[in-house]
């Protein structure tokens, strides 16, 4: 499965970019925008920034050999920490700065990290495998009922959270969840089979739950904006791509707050969806929102 980069369009008509200026893809991922925003910089800098060391380096050797005539750096590490990956780089302000916080179909297919309810996988679903020691399996295994109901509620808006996490607990008193398909198997006995026939696989919404978890997804999301807002120029953009209704209520809010504080403006009061074309041609773009706010 290719990942195909959602409103490319309108995250480049938001952006802006010109020669000479400098950008950061907070989420480079295979680098589709980053490559499409580097094409439009000569004698620009471009910044990308991806969690998964495997992705980071093989965006690293593809900019390598892309010729594009803007300075490309690739870091393998969270977004998080952009304010110190920048001042590392002495990258200076950013004329805009791009976040897509929607999965990756490449750590989907191809990671080996269960992040797929389709592949019988260790449960893992570790974003940076080398610095985040936290796997799912730690957490399906070792959480308290009360944690694991939180976290399929909070995360996942999973209505059977309750009896998922009986189910879970009951489960692996017996042995461990260890696997992708271990987890399905005890979904299967929690969630009533009208619900398992829905629109949406019936294991979505647990395993994004525990994805994000893992991951520690909102507080990083949040820290990464912030830190954003102050690396940009006056005038630079922030520009922020969510897929879930809980990520678009962190950005909503925070930009909302921010723009009390004087430090932003929003530029689109609601914000950018993708156009029917886009979603018959890729699926996967259906939930995105883009939000845009400029510093002051």
């Amino acid at each position: 499965m290719k990942h195909i980069s959602v409103l490319m369009d309108e995250v480049i008509a938001n952006l802006d970019p010109h020669p000479g200026e400098s950008f950061v893809d907070a989420t480079a991922n295979g680098g589709g925008h980053f490559f499409e925003i580097a094409r439009r910089i000569e004698g620009g800098m471009i910044l990308g920034i991806e969690a998964d060391p495997e992705i980071a380096e093989k965006l690293k050797l593809k900019s390598e050999d892309s010729g594009i005539g803007a300075k490309m750096i690739v870091v393998s590490d969270s977004y998080e920490n952009i304010k110190n990956i920048l001042e590392g780089n002495t990258f200076g302000q950013a004329n805009g700065i791009l976040f897509d916080l929607g999965f990756s179909s490449v750590q989907l297919e191809h990671s080996g990290r269960g992040f797929s309810f389709q592949k019988d996988e260790p449960l893992d679903m570790r974003f940076d495998p080398v610095r985040n020691t936290l796997r799912a399996s730690d957490i399906v295994n070792h959480g308290t009922r009360e944690e694991l109901e939180k976290i399929l509620k909070e995360y996942g808006e999973e209505r059977y959270a309750r009896k998922i996490a009986d189910a879970i607990a009951e489960s692996r008193k017996r042995r461990a969840i260890q696997t992708t398909f271990d987890l399905i198997s005890v979904l299967q006995t929690a969630i009533p089979g009208l619900a398992q026939r829905g629109r949406i696989h019936f294991a979505t919404r647990t395993f994004q739950a525990l994805r994000i978890a893992v991951n520690n997804e909102f507080e990083v999301i949040r820290r990464g904006i912030v830190g954003a807002i102050d690396c940009l120029k006056p005038g630079g953009r922030v520009l922020v791509i969510t897929f879930h209704s809980s990520e678009d209520r962190i950005v909503k809010f925070l930009f909302k707050d921010k723009e009390k504080e004087g430090i932003i403006a929003l530029v689109h009061k609601k914000p950018i969806v993708p156009t029917r074309m886009e979603v018959s041609g890729n699926n996967r773009a259906r939930s995105a929102k883009l939000r845009v706010a400029e510093k002051q």
